[in-house]
């Protein structure tokens, strides 16, 4: 597609990143008049945004290169089946909404590290904060980066280094300038963007495929069944019901990069409502992204394009397939993906350096200080980010993939004690440091085992290459286990460790009319949105 978009596709471009700008420095002039000011105005967006900004963003922050290029090639690969970690990201959200919320909000907390200082120590804390930071740096920035660099250079003909530059240059930029309402405002224009896009590529693919009939006739059922059986290697169906919702409470309910969203919430019920808003939206990867994938594989099978690889089936579509101007708003569609997520792990992590390292060693610093250690620790990570390009084309794929799935194995302890921290006020600090400490050990180990599994034979060969889905039911089992028993064999946590963070010590806040108006509401859209869930299940079987 190098050198293929016209005119009217660089225009529509360009008019993207004017209004990217426009929205960011707006939001950063509103966030100074409205005197929020501080950390809070800084780094939670003053703590008042409304359930549609907070639904918006937790989508579009989401979207990644993994969606872009992973959902689509995946899909080519194999069909459907994918789609289940969007779908149980659906129902995932309801439990940050209705679970987790009104723990984070009550506890008043800037960062998940934070929050669990408050249930546990300042080793759990210390534990999360220094993970999550090179987890993000190692991973989530350099990703994206290289993947808008990709974009760049494959889908409008511009050198791969200045694609990277552009990316990372002008997102540092607003998120320094505005940041979090920066970035909240700017994910919700992406998010329309991007969905445009996305939406334009299915429908033209499809109709030039002929319609969903024919989609139906020229791929493999089982390129049309969600479910697959417990020995497949990529999607086993016990993996995908127990192992994937362990993997999706780390990631929507406990990890820094999403739940900020959460926390500049205005109140529980505009939070819970922005959960249940981004839920629906988590159904549209499914059809916007995955579907492209079997399209693709669909005219490829016709003749009707050429597919190289199926990594590359979106943009070939992209390049095949859309007019001028409609290419435009697709390229546009895909660079919003990209500057939302690294806008948002931009803020994440300038957060967690600020208030979980630099506030931490230095409690007395004023708020004008820990904002200026905010903006200059993004401007750092923009630099990091910048610095780490030319390494990561030193890295090669396979070692990436393992420094990637590191996640995978070391977020079942992290889950666990959230999750049983909150459920039962008896586990403590010691229980939740085993739990870290133990699990972080046994990931690592699988890590390394499966670096060398050639190598390898019997129960050591077995353990090394567990579907990873399976791998993280085992440790959550193991951790949660770890956290249960050595609590229960040291003194209970202490009054101020649980109060009005666990369930049996909250307070329920009081409700006007209108509340438990909204809350009726909120129950009604829950079930909807399971009930479809449910629905695209059983369509897909």
């Amino acid at each position: 597609m190098t050198g293929s978009l016209e005119t009217l596709d660089w225009i529509i471009i360009a008019i993207y990143f004017i209004l990217t700008f426009g929205v960011a420095v707006v939001a950063g002039i509103r966030e100074r008049r409205q005197g929020a000011g501080g950390s809070t105005g800084y780094f939670l967006a003053g703590r008042d945004s409304g359930w549609f900004i907070i639904g918006g963003s937790l989508f579009a922050s989401n979207i990644g290169s993994e969606h872009l290029v992973g959902l689509a090639g995946t899909g080519a690969a194999s069909g459907v089946a994918v789609g289940q970690f969007e779908i149980l990201a659906s129902l995932v959200l309801l439990v940050l909404g209705w679970v987790f919320v009104p723990f984070y909000l009550t506890s008043n907390v800037f960062t998940m590290p934070e929050f669990l200082e408050r249930r546990y120590s300042s080793g759990a804390r210390w534990y999360l904060a220094i993970i999550s930071i090179i987890a993000y740096v190692l991973t989530k920035i350099s990703v994206t980066i290289a993947a808008g660099g990709i974009v760049f250079e494959a889908l409008m003909g511009i050198n791969f280094w200045t694609g990277a530059l552009v990316v990372v240059v002008i997102t540092g930029i607003y998120t320094i300038f505005g940041g979090l309402r920066a970035v909240l405002y700017t994910d919700l224009m992406q998010m329309f963007v991007l969905i445009g896009g996305a939406v334009a590529v299915t429908w033209v693919g499809l109709s030039v495929l002929g319609g969903w009939d024919v989609l139906t006739a020229e791929v493999a059922p089982s390129f049309l069944s969600m479910w697959r059986p417990m020995s497949d290697k990529d999607f086993p169906w016990t993996g995908i019901l127990f192992g994937a919702p362990i993997l999706g409470v780390w990631y929507w309910c406990t990890d820094q990069f999403i739940v900020q969203r959460v926390l500049a919430a205005k109140n529980q019920s505009e939070a819970r409502r922005g959960t249940i808003f981004a839920g629906f939206l988590k159904l549209l990867p499914l059809f916007i992204f995955v579907l492209p994938g079997l399209i693709a594989y669909a005219l490829n099978k016709q003749g009707k394009i050429q597919l190289a690889a199926t990594d590359g089936a979106l943009p070939t579509l992209v390049a095949a397939l859309l007019p001028v101007g409609l290419k435009g708003l697709v390229v546009a569609g895909l660079l919003a993906a990209l500057m939302s997520s690294l806008s948002s792990v931009f803020n994440s992590t300038s957060t967690l350096v600020t208030i979980d390292v630099y506030k931490k060693l230095k409690p007395q610093a004023s708020e004008k200080q820990l904002v200026w250690v905010g903006q200059v620790s993004t401007a750092i990570l923009v630099c990091f980010g910048l610095a780490w390009i030319p390494v990561m084309k030193l890295v090669s794929a396979q070692l990436y993939q393992y420094l990637q799935s590191v996640q995978a194995y070391i977020s079942p302890p992290i889950a666990a004690v959230f999750l049983i921290g909150i459920l039962w006020k008896r586990v403590n600090s010691q229980g939740a440091m085993a739990a870290l400490l133990g699990g972080f050990v046994i990931g690592v180990a699988r890590l390394v085992l499966e670096l060398n599994r050639a190598s390898l034979s019997g129960v050591l060969l077995d353990f090394a290459t567990i579907n990873f889905l399976h791998f993280a039911i085992l440790l959550f089992v193991i951790c949660s286990l770890l956290l249960v028993g050595v609590s229960l064999m040291t003194p209970p946590p202490s009054a101020a460790q649980v109060e009005g963070i666990t369930f049996q010590t909250a307070t329920p806040a009081p409700e006007d009319a209108v509340a438990r108006a909204q809350r009726g509401t909120d129950k009604l859209l829950t079930m909807l949105l399971i009930a479809a869930v449910g629905g695209l299940w059983f369509w897909f079987s």
